[in-house]
């Protein structure tokens, strides 16, 4: 049985590959962009210097900055107009998930229009819209090197998941620099996102020999670089390993899906905007917990690759320091719990079915060693007050 493997026509990785933007508009025969981004990208610099880089070369460029955190049909509207009845003849994104997520969808209902409901799956989006050349400043999402997109639809508290080709940015400029700069609660939710990736990717029922390859790569550099650079910003070689992780876990999920975490995340996210990254690490101890019986040898391999077990650990001793480590990355990072995030407990109870519909309905638990029964992910919503 073959495996498609779908990646950026370019990938430019390692430090200042940010700056190489001209280099790949050209090699791309592309002219004028449209740089999407937030005002956190502008206020620190990052879209200037691309820019001025830019400039350099006699490429000038607008920007859309008014992307928001945890993307919105509402939130991109005004990008798809801008981009729409623009000369523009591609998309820089410039800045984390939310960014690349909102200019991958940009690219798409600009060039074909529609709503970003007619987008989302089980429907898969293989037209091409406007290319995309991504230039992450997290290490977490991996949304540069993935053919996933999630916006929310407000009417209906809705993350929905939107897969395709047509979602591939064709340039990821993997510049580890640019994340020097971020906060030590950015770096752990991104930090654990990417770990998620990985994990989620290496048990996922649609795992296979060449996702496994850059799962265990991944958790190889995340594992043991993820409280370096939440304690120690300005560790470079830290920072390098964990950007790379981040890229090699979003090219192991996008070829594999990834599953029960990110099913359950993403309505807690859309219903009490919580960060992506922090609702995933909210659940990834307890579904670790709940998946290890269907898939023992395999988490036992993500112990090892993150370094907290050893060869010569059983499968049981491995999966229970596993087990122990997530618990300790939570604590040590300070995720907080629904309750200490400030989350109405009446509230999430009320919604605990309706979050369990959403989550089966996007596809990923199916993907999990354990597929879950309604009842049971809302069980393990519960687990999370306890």
């Amino acid at each position: 049985m073959s495996t498609q493997v779908i990646l950026p026509r370019i990938m430019q990785v390692g430090a200042g590959a940010s700056q190489e933007i001209p280099s790949v508009l050209e090699s791309l025969n592309c002219k004028r962009p449209l740089i999407v981004t937030d005002k956190v990208m502008v206020e620190l610099g990052y879209v200037g210097q691309i820019e001025q880089t830019l400039a350099n070369h006699m490429v000038f460029c607008e920007v859309f900055d008014n992307t928001v955190p945890e993307p919105t049909v509402g939130s991109i509207q005004a990008g798809v107009e801008k981009a729409r009845d623009g000369d523009y003849d591609c998309i820089i994104a410039v800045g984390g998930g939310s960014p690349i997520d909102s200019a991958k969808a940009i690219a798409i209902l600009a060039k074909f229009g529609g709503e970003m409901r007619d987008y989302k799956f089980p429907r898969v989006v293989l037209e091409q819209g406007l290319p995309v050349i991504a230039v992450p400043t997290t290490a977490g999402t991996g949304s540069e090197v993935t053919r996933f997109t999630i916006i929310t639809d407000e009417a209906n508290d809705e993350k929905m998941l939107c897969v395709g080709i047509g979602f591939m940015p064709v340039a990821a400029l993997v510049d580890y620099k640019l994340t020097l700069s971020l906060p030590a609660r950015i770096t752990a939710d991104t930090g654990i996102d990417a770990l998620t990736h990985a994990i989620e990717a290496y048990v996922s029922k649609k795992a296979n020999p060449y996702s496994d390859s850059q799962a265990l790569a991944a958790m190889s550099l995340l594992g043991p670089n993820l409280r370096k650079v939440y304690h120690h910003g300005s560790d470079a070689d830290a920072r390098e390993a964990m950007m790379l992780g981040s890229t090699l876990a979003g090219v192991a999920f996008s070829a594999a899906s990834v599953a029960l975490v990110h099913g359950m995340s993403r309505p807690i996210g859309a219903f009490f905007h919580v960060p992506h990254g922090l609702s995933n690490a909210m659940l990834l101890p307890s579904v670790t917990a709940f998946s290890i019986p269907e898939a023992p040898e395999r988490y036992a391999d993500c112990a090892r690759a993150m370094g907290v077990a050893s060869e010569l650990d059983s499968t049981e001793v491995a999966n229970g320091k596993l087990l122990d480590e997530l618990k300790a990355l939570n604590e040590e990072l300070s995720v907080p719990t629904p309750e200490q995030f400030g989350i109405d407990r009446n509230q999430f109870f009320e919604l605990r079915q309706t979050m369990a519909e959403q989550a089966l309905a996007s596809g990923s638990p199916g993907n999990n060693p354990k597929v879950p029964s309604i009842e049971e992910m809302m069980t393990i919503y519960t687990g999370l007050w306890d």
